[in-house]
């Protein structure tokens, strides 16, 4: 898969096609498409880090679906532009409004266009649910998304019980970042992780195991599932993209990124302040799959109890929820039980829709 957007971003993809284990025969579920988005610091290679059997990719090829994988920017996969560099820090002149308004909706009518313009289903995980979110309450997607799946699903984020994160965004973390220049953010570079350690120290934190303090504690995680996933699926982001999470975080509120001068917010919107997401907008007939963990870090009970406030009046054969116990956030894409637990359950609701 390679498309691109409005802004001039290029991206790129991988297609597993419907019936992968069916020796190329098509199966009932074979006309209906699946499009899948990976979080802020992943790429698509998370969706298939584990054995095929427990890999939500594969277990969906396997069931007919055509499943198409994106990799966003700032991903290796991902870095073309029409005129810019990845080496220009105007490259990385983005946070997750971009995501949500240019980039989200060309890679799903990419899909669309190249499947016979049939509808599609969409995965998200982590910043994959919040674009999508975002993006419907908009008025975007609709006339070719079928329905959307979010696994762990993050809008608000003032309720999160971590405190290194609380750290990171009370010291204005990213604004310092970028202040010294970094445009880019590379959670492998040895900049970033000076910058871990001197998060870790101010919060008193021992950052021995740093997946556990991001996500919370992942209850049935393969260790070389995670391994591989370290090794290959950790990928950049903008540094003005952590900023904008960091404002999210800190002031209780879903607005696009604030550039914290009258000036140039009246530049970018034509008003002093940046507009709020209004997330009761999204069509109350859209059909939406949430499934989320008690004791995930990143997507709080309390944030995700907020969400689903919101959009209350959603029809009720239109919104399925789905609350695990024992799950964190890495576990619903790579956990040894996730195919009984999560994925089941999200390939029937798609089967309803």
């Amino acid at each position: 898969m390679n498309g691109g957007s409005s802004e001039g971003r290029r991206f790129a993809g991988e297609k597993l096609a419907g019936g992968r284990l069916a020796s190329g025969t098509r199966t009932r579920r074979r006309e209906k498409q699946r499009r899948k988005e990976e979080g802020s610091v992943e790429d698509g290679f998370a969706w298939l880090v584990n054995s095929p059997n427990e890999s939500l990719g594969y277990i969906l090829a396997d069931n007919g679906y055509d499943v198409w994988i994106a990799n966003g920017r700032g991903t290796v996969y991902s870095l073309g532009h029409t005129s810019l560099s990845s080496s220009d820090s105007a490259y990385w002149d983005w946070s997750w409004d971009e995501l949500a308004a240019y980039d989200l909706p060309a890679t799903v009518d990419y899909v669309y266009q190249h499947s016979g313009q049939q509808k599609v289903h969409y995965v998200g995980h982590s910043q994959g649910t919040l674009t999508v979110l975002t993006s419907l309450s908009e008025q975007n997607l609709t006339s070719s998304l079928r329905s959307a799946a979010l696994l762990c699903p993050i809008a608000y984020l003032n309720q999160i019980p971590s405190m290194y994160m609380h750290t990171a965004a009370r010291i204005y973390l990213g604004e310092q970042i970028y202040w010294l220049g970094i445009a880019q953010l590379n959670p492998t570079g040895s900049a970033t992780k000076m910058l871990l350690k001197t998060v870790c120290y101010l919060s008193g934190m021992d950052c021995y195991d740093l997946l556990s303090i991001f996500t919370g504690d992942n209850c049935c995680l393969n260790a070389s599932s995670v391994q591989l996933f370290l090794d290959h699926a950790l990928q950049s982001t903008s540094t003005k993209n952590m900023i904008h999470l960091s404002q999210t975080m800190r002031r209780a509120t879903l607005t696009k990124y604030d550039y914290d001068s009258e000036d140039d917010n009246k530049a970018h919107y034509g008003q002093p302040t940046p507009p709020a997401y209004n997330l009761s907008r999204i069509p109350n007939d859209f059909p939406l799959f949430m499934s989320y963990g008690k004791v995930d870090v990143l997507a709080d009970v309390n944030d995700v109890a907020h969400l689903l406030g919101l959009i209350n009046v959603h029809n009720r054969n239109d919104l399925m929820t789905q609350l695990l116990d024992d799950y964190a956030h890495m576990d619903f894409i790579m956990a040894s039980n996730a195919s009984q637990l999560v994925y089941q359950p999200l390939m029937a609701f798609f089967d309803l829709h």
